[in-house]
């Protein structure tokens, strides 16, 4: 069996892990999302709405965009993959290192993939060199803002200037905003501002990070094209989102409190452990989302499951090896236990280094 190409698959061990490799809000689902789902336990027998109006209502007023911008999925793979399969783009620009299932849902199109790299003298960061790519043979760029698996956001004003190049080139700019609400200030970085201005511009959005619901698979994605949001639509089945999925995102939504203090809670951890994964002599990067970027050496990974311990060895992302490692930001015991078993130095030799 091939690999599984990301975080989370804590089913593939004989034994319990500590999981930082999926990078879900350490707060675990709210607690209005629990009552939601056992409302709702009856509801199974029936079909789930097929166009989530509720839910598409709800979202349009968090949002404040129209209800006709907004169209849910079984999570933002789904939505990718709905995505290319109506556009069926020729050529597509790719950051490296990025997020990999946009290039297999581009691949189940023949789809030329051109990328764009990130480098280390850079920091990772998406810098202007960006602009050059952006010619009118180009169909689409895909973004992940901010970048998995390095958690830099890109800078607002290049993001503008993107835009507006990829729309005088006619290029659709896809943007993966799955985790920008755990950011400090998601304000100041999301481009739903611009859904109006720039109808060649698609977020990708999701409840899977953002409120812990992985397991319920509930994304959605925002357009001001409705006939292109109409061809996505047709692209996949007839009932893409559970009833018991569309009843805990209307729930999720209506508990802003929770939010605001995941945030808060991340900001306290995300400082702690970068802190303390220096301390341990690695190369951490300054992310700025709920999981922080490293280099340490190889074989991490595999030390740590003795420990029962899993992270996300990033070796398997296009432009890094498997010294490139991301760790979720958890709560403090957790960050805690991680920290200290890293810092066991006396253990390093015997793990492998």
């Amino acid at each position: 069996m091939k690999p599984f190409g990301h975080g989370g698959d804590i089913y593939a061990f004989a034994h319990p892990v500590l999981d930082f490799s999926a990078s879900l809000n350490p707060l675990g689902l709210p607690e209005g999302v629990r009552k939601a789902i056992r409302s709702v336990a009856d509801a199974p027998c029936h079909y789930p709405d097929p166009f989530c109006r509720e839910l598409v209502g709800e979202i349009a007023q968090c949002e404040q965009i129209p209800k006709e911008w907004v169209l849910c999925s079984n999570g933002a793979a789904d939505f990718i993959y709905r995505l290319v399969w109506a556009v069926k783009p020729e050529r597509a620009l790719l950051l490296s290192p990025c997020f990999s299932e946009y290039e297999a849902a581009l691949r189940t199109v023949g789809a030329k993939l051109l990328y764009h790299s990130l480098l280390w003298e850079e920091s990772f960061i998406l810098t202007p060199r960006v602009l050059s790519d952006l010619t009118p043979e180009l169909d689409c760029i895909f973004l992940c803002n901010p970048n998995n698996p390095t958690g830099l956001p890109v800078d607002p004003e290049l993001l503008l200037q993107i835009l507006r190049q990829a729309r005088r080139a006619g290029i659709l700019v896809v943007l993966d905003e799955c985790f920008v609400d755990l950011l400090d200030d998601p304000g100041s970085y999301t481009a739903k501002a611009w859904l109006s201005e720039f109808p060649n511009l698609i977020l990708l959005k999701a409840f899977t990070k953002t409120y812990a619901m992985a397991g319920l698979r509930l994304g959605y994605g925002l357009c001001s094209d409705r006939g292109l949001m109409q061809k996505i639509q047709q692209c996949g089945q007839p009932w893409p989102v559970s009833s018991v999925a569309q009843a805990a995102g209307v729930a999720a939504l209506s508990d802003p409190e929770y939010l605001e203090k995941s945030r808060r809670v991340l900001q306290i951890e995300r400082k702690f452990l970068k802190s303390g994964l220096a301390q341990c002599g690695f190369s951490v990067w300054d992310s700025k989302a709920n999981y922080i970027f490293f280099q340490a050496w190889r074989g991490l990974r595999e030390a740590l499951l003795q420990k029962h311990i899993l992270i996300r060895c990033c070796g398997d992302y296009r432009g890094l090896d498997d010294s490139f490692y991301r760790v979720a930001v958890r709560l403090h015991p957790d960050n805690q236990q991680l920290l200290s078993v890293l810092q066991e130095r006396r253990d390093f030799h015997e793990w492998g280094q």
